[in-house]
C-alpha cells in the first residue's frame, strides 16, 4: 500500500505541470509559424490489407466510429482554441485524408510525401527528406497542419505517437526543426 500511495501522490503532483506544458504548446500553436503533425485518428489494426488499393477505401484500414469522433474532436479543440490553421496536408490513405477533412474540412489537400511506407521501406529516406523539406520551409504566420502515419512521424522525429496524437513542430532558421511538444486528444 505505501507504493501506491506514493505512486498516487506523484501523479497528483505531476498532473499540474503536464496540464501547464500543453497549454504551452496549445500557446505556440496559437501564435503560429507552427506544424501540427498528426498520426491519423484511430483505425484499427496494422498496416494495410492484402488487397490494398489507394483508390478504394474499402480495400484499406478505415476509422472506427471513435476514429471519427476522435477527429471531430481533433477540429473542435482547433477552432475552440483559435488556431490559425493556413493549410492542411494529408497522406492519400483514406484514414489519414478522412482524419484530415473531418478536422479541418475543406482545407485538406493530399501529399504523396506523406503517405505510409510501412510495407515499402524503400521508400522511407526520399519521402522523410521531403517531409522534412515541407517542414523546414514553413514560413507562415500560420499554423500547418500535417496528417500522416506513425512510421512516417518516427522516421522524422524518433517519437512512436499514439494514434491522434500530434506533434508541434517549429521550424529552425536555416534547416531542421524543435520539437515544442506533443498533444494528445
Amino acid at each position: 500500500m505505501p507504493l501506491a500511495m506514493t505512486l498516487l501522490f506523484l501523479l497528483v503532483l505531476a498532473w499540474p505541470q503536464a496540464l501547464h506544458a500543453s497549454e504551452e504548446v496549445w500557446q505556440a500553436l496559437r501564435a503560429g509559424g507552427t506544424i501540427g503533425l498528426f498520426r491519423h485518428a484511430s483505425a484499427p489494426g496494422a498496416g494495410d490489407p492484402a488487397n490494398f488499393r489507394l483508390e478504394d477505401c474499402a480495400t484499406q484500414r478505415n476509422l472506427s466510429a471513435e476514429g471519427r469522433r476522435q477527429a471531430q474532436a481533433i477540429g473542435e479543440q482547433f477552432r475552440a482554441r483559435q488556431i490559425p490553421v493556413e493549410r492542411v496536408l494529408s497522406s492519400r490513405w483514406c484514414r489519414a485524408l478522412d482524419t484530415a477533412r473531418l478536422a479541418f474540412g475543406n482545407l485538406t489537400e493530399s501529399s504523396p510525401p506523406l503517405d505510409s511506407f510501412f510495407s515499402d521501406r524503400d521508400q522511407e529516406p526520399a519521402q522523410t527528406r521531403a517531409v522534412r523539406q515541407i517542414v523546414q520551409d514553413w514560413r507562415s504566420r500560420g499554423v500547418l497542419v500535417l496528417v500522416t502515419h506513425q512510421v512516417n512521424i518516427t522516421a522524422l522525429t524518433g517519437i512512436f505517437p499514439d494514434e491522434g496524437e500530434m506533434l508541434v513542430l517549429r521550424p529552425k532558421p536555416g534547416a531542421d526543426f524543435d520539437l515544442v511538444g506533443r498533444i494528445k486528444l
